[in-house]
C-alpha cells in the first residue's frame, strides 16, 4: 500500500471527535472499517483510503449525516447522491457548482457557500452566521465534498491556487496539503477557495452509470484520485517554494540536482502534463496571493520577491493572471469582498 493510498490516522481521529461525544471510540465499528483500534493514538500511523471511506460511510449511517455531525442540520443520507445528480443534469462545471452550492447552502445551516465569478479568478467563499470560526476538519470534509464531486464533473482536477480559512492552523497539515494545495492560510477573515475561473467552462458529460460507479467507492475516490499526486511536478513544486524565486534554478540544473537529463526531466513532466515554466508560474501565482495579504509588505518588495525585474512587470503578470491589478486585489481582500 503507497503512502499515496493511505490518509493519516490523525484524520481517522478527527472525524471520530464529532461522532462519539463520549470521547471513547467504538472500537466494533473500526474493526468493520478494517482500522486497528490499537494504533488509533500513534501519531504516524496511516490508515487506507478504502478503510477511511469504509468509516466515512458507517459513520454516516450510524448518525444519519454525511457530514460527520458537524452542522446543525448536517447533510441526510442520500445528499452526495442527489447532490450529484443534479449538478451532473448542468451544462457545465459554473453551473453544477451553482446548484451544488445552492443544495448545501439549503441543507446546511452554519456553512452558506456561494460560487464568486471575477474575471479570471473564481472563488468559492463560506458564510458563516456563527462568529466563532469551526476547527480546520469542518471546513476541509465540506471542502473534500466540494472540490472532490467538482474534479469527479469535470473528469479531472481542478488545480487550487490558495485556501482561506478562518480557524487557526491544526497541529497536522500535511494531508490536508497534499489534498487540495500548498498554499493554506490561516486566521483569514473569511474562508474560501481560489482556483481559475476557466475551469468553470468544463462541459459536464457523467452518465448514470458512472455516478453510481463514483458514490459507491466515496469518499475513498475523493482522497486519492483527485489528490495533488505525490509526483515530480508537486516535488519539484513543494522545493521552489522553499526557495527565493529570484534563485530558482534553471531546467538544467534542475534536472542535475534530481539526476536526470534536461531531456528526461522534461519528459516526465510532460507525461503529468507540466512543464517546468508551467511550474514556476503557478507557485508565483500562489506566492503572490500569499504575500498580498500581508499588508506590512510593499508592491515594489513583492515584485522583488517574486524575481521580476520591476514593480510594472509584476503588475502587467499578476493583470494576466487574475484580471485585476495587485493594489485592488489587496484591498478587496482586506475588506472581504470579491475580486473584480
Amino acid at each position: 500500500m503507497s503512502e499515496k493510498d493511505t490518509i493519516s490516522m490523525q484524520l481517522v481521529r478527527e472525524a471520530l471527535l464529532q461522532t462519539c461525544p463520549s470521547g471513547l471510540p467504538d472500537a466494533g465499528m473500526l474493526l468493520r472499517a478494517g482500522i486497528d483500534p490499537e494504533q488509533l493514538e500513534l501519531p504516524q500511523a496511516r490508515v487506507s483510503a478504502d478503510a477511511y471511506a469504509r468509516l466515512w460511510r458507517l459513520l454516516a449511517r450510524r448518525c444519519n449525516d454525511e457530514f460527520f455531525a458537524m452542522d446543525q442540520r448536517g447533510l441526510p443520507n442520500g445528499s452526495l447522491a442527489f447532490l450529484c445528480r443534479a449538478a451532473m443534469a448542468q451544462p457545465t462545471l459554473g453551473t453544477g457548482l451553482d446548484v451544488a452550492l445552492s443544495f448545501l447552502s439549503l441543507m446546511l445551516e452554519d456553512l452558506q457557500p456561494a460560487l464568486v465569478r471575477q474575471q479570471s479568478l473564481a472563488e468559492i467563499v463560506i458564510g458563516e452566521p456563527r462568529e466563532q470560526p469551526r476547527r480546520a476538519f469542518t471546513y476541509f470534509t465540506f471542502w473534500m465534498i466540494v472540490h472532490g464531486v467538482a474534479c469527479w464533473l469535470a473528469g479531472r482536477r481542478i488545480p487550487i491556487l490558495a485556501i482561506e480559512l478562518r480557524c487557526g492552523e491544526p497541529p497536522f497539515c500535511d494531508d490536508y496539503r497534499v489534498m487540495f494545495s500548498e498554499n493554506l492560510q490561516f486566521n483569514r477573515p473569511r474562508t474560501r477557495m481560489i482556483f481559475a475561473a476557466d475551469c468553470l467552462d468544463l462541459p459536464l458529460r457523467r452518465s448514470e452509470e458512472e455516478l453510481q460507479r463514483f458514490l459507491a467507492e466515496a469518499p475513498g475516490n475523493i482522497l486519492v484520485k483527485y489528490r495533488d499526486p505525490a509526483s515530480l511536478a508537486r516535488r519539484i513544486r513543494h522545493d521552489l517554494r522553499q526557495l527565493d524565486p529570484g534563485h530558482w534554478p534553471d531546467v538544467d540544473s534542475l534536472a542535475r540536482h534530481l539526476c536526470l537529463s534536461a531531456s528526461t526531466l522534461r519528459r516526465r513532466l510532460a507525461e503529468e502534463g507540466q512543464t517546468y515554466q508551467g511550474l514556476k508560474d503557478s507557485v508565483r501565482r500562489e506566492l503572490a496571493i500569499t504575500w498580498l495579504a500581508e499588508v506590512e509588505l510593499g508592491f515594489t518588495e513583492i515584485a522583488e520577491r517574486l524575481g521580476f525585474a520591476d514593480s510594472s512587470s509584476f503588475y502587467k503578470a499578476f493583470r494576466k493572471w487574475f484580471g485585476c491589478n495587485p493594489g485592488h486585489y489587496r484591498t478587496v481582500i482586506l475588506q472581504g469582498q470579491a475580486p473584480g
